[in-house]
């Protein structure tokens, strides 16, 4: 395996490669930060471009897009509470309060590294374990990826904000949205309202860009004709004296979350329909339960950026993972990838480290060294990107406004998705003055189709083994996947009784 990881590096020795491991990280950075254009979206408008390259070069700049795309996202998130890609919606939550905070330039160093982190952790484990670990995705079924989706509804609770009740409320009904277009098993018509652009239900990045920026945008412009304030930030002068990362008692604080977190977003990654943006949600759930400072989360904590990051850019490799060996795409983006590799003449498989081992440990390692060189990028960019919080509102609201509208339109070139962005820029508007948080909508709509389909699905393949009872006995992962589900949903009641126990004996001492 040694002289195969050696093999790999030497296949990067070359102008081709290097040149196009240089495009893909930075133009990966550029096509996530803008609202819109999704990692899949620019992944797919390079793969014509590689036809003629050759074939490791190709695939080096295909993945190298794919990661630094994910983290792209995460530089409008913070600056501008704009997610450049779903996968960093949850990064906005406490990104954006750490700018408002005049601490922007700080969020994004500790996304950078945490990014940077989660990304080469999982590039380690693929390099080393990637045959084993791919072949422990076939063990998962509909039952496994059903509780999966369950294990991420329960993190709604995390994400409520102060009121509970509100936070369940906007969870629902993202889930009612995600329902929204045909019925997958049966094929009728659900909530359309006899409109046919609704038959493939909201598209779901549309309204993440309403949800967040327009809505952000709408908050804003209410401040200022309010009198609030006149620019992102509440405290210029902290944006001009802060440092790109915050002080080495503080980051180092950081590391838990950001080991555990890569940890876990790889193992999300590799289960088939998950991806980065449900890993993004689990991972800052996590992160929140070990904080000992929960309280922070919702209000500017930097566990929560690092922990988020670290799980997304993390949840790339792990995709990557049973796509190599299996041919099992892990995401929308990694499907995209199996063409690119189809192009090449590369079948997934055992060959992949047989007959073409130089090229596949060649794309391995370039997607290692893409994520250093995106977090040393990044670090150098930091304290130029960060200013942009600090341009007036009414310079800087109009251009995100015009690009959401350009990005949402791109998507399908369909009016009506722009249509659907600036609606649930109003709905997000509304629930924001009204105390709701969109957070558990946003998550709603990602987990709803995966956890409808998935749970119909179980019903009818376990009506065949027995009953469902006896179909779950029978799998060892759904137990554990159940048992997590269990201390998911426990562990804040268990935790508020014994606050709660604390406080009362610290009383009558």
């Amino acid at each position: 395996m040694l002289q195969n990881i050696l093999l790999g590096f030497a296949q990067l020795a070359s102008w081709d490669v290097l040149l196009a491991l240089l495009i893909g990280t930075a133009g990966g950075m550029i096509v996530g930060a803008l609202p819109g254009f999704s990692a899949a979206m620019g992944v797919s408008l390079l793969i014509p471009l590689t036809y003629g390259m050759n074939g490791t070069a190709a695939l080096v700049m295909l993945t190298a897009m794919y990661t630094s795309a994910i983290y792209g996202g995460s530089i409008t998130a913070i600056l501008c509470h704009t997610p450049g890609t779903p996968a960093s919606a949850a990064t906005a939550i406490d990104g954006f309060q750490l700018t408002k905070q005049g601490r922007g330039m700080e969020a994004m160093g500790v996304a950078t590294v945490s990014s940077a982190i989660g990304g080469t952790v999982s590039a380690i484990i693929m390099l080393f374990v990637a045959p084993a670990l791919g072949k422990f995705s076939l063990k998962f079924s509909v039952l496994e990826y059903f509780l999966l989706a369950v294990f991420g509804l329960t993190v709604i609770a995390s994400l409520a904000g102060e009121n509970i009740v509100k936070g369940l409320f906007s969870g629902v009904l993202g889930l009612l949205l995600g329902c929204v277009g045909l019925d997958a098993l049966a094929g009728v018509p659900r909530m359309t309202m006899g409109n046919i652009n609704l038959e493939d239900g909201i598209n779901f990045v549309p309204a993440l860009i309403g949800l967040f920026s327009v809505a952000q945008v709408m908050s804003l412009a209410y401040d200022v004709h309010h009198g609030k304030t006149g620019s992102v930030i509440e405290d210029e002068e902290n944006l001009k004296h802060s440092r790109v990362l915050p002080p080495w008692k503080e980051t180092k604080t950081l590391i838990p979350s950001q080991i555990r977190s890569s940890l876990v977003g790889t193992i999300v990654g590799i289960v088939p329909a998950a991806g980065a943006g449900v890993s993004s949600w689990i991972c800052y759930s996590l992160g929140k339960r070990f904080s000992k400072h929960p309280e922070k989360f919702g209000h500017g904590a930097m566990d929560g950026v690092a922990s988020c990051e670290a799980g997304n850019n993390a949840a790339t490799g792990g995709a990557l993972i049973p796509l190599i060996t299996l041919g099992l795409p892990g995401s929308s983006v990694a499907a995209i990838l199996m063409g690119g590799l189809m192009i090449h003449g590369l079948t997934p498989g055992a060959s992949m480290f047989t007959k073409n081992a130089p090229t596949t440990y060649g794309i391995m390692v370039g997607f290692l060294i893409a994520n250093i060189l995106m977090g040393l990028i990044g670090l150098f960019a930091a304290r130029y990107i960060a200013r942009v919080s600090s341009a007036p509102m009414g310079l800087l609201g109009p251009v995100i406004v015009c690009l959401c509208c350009i990005g949402t339109f791109a998507i399908r070139n369909n009016m009506f998705d722009v249509l659907v962005m600036l609606v649930f820029g109003l709905i997000g508007f509304v629930l924001k003055r009204c105390g709701f948080a969109a957070p558990p909508l946003i998550l709603g709509m990602v987990l709803s189709d995966i956890c409808e389909n998935n749970w119909r699905r179980t019903l009818i393949l376990a009506g065949a083994k027995g009953g469902l009872f006896k179909y779950f006995i029978g799998r060892p992962i759904a137990i554990v996947l159940f048992l997590l589900v269990l201390v998911s949903f426990l562990s804040p009641i268990i935790m508020n009784a014994v606050s709660k126990k604390a406080k009362s004996s610290a009383l009558e001492k």
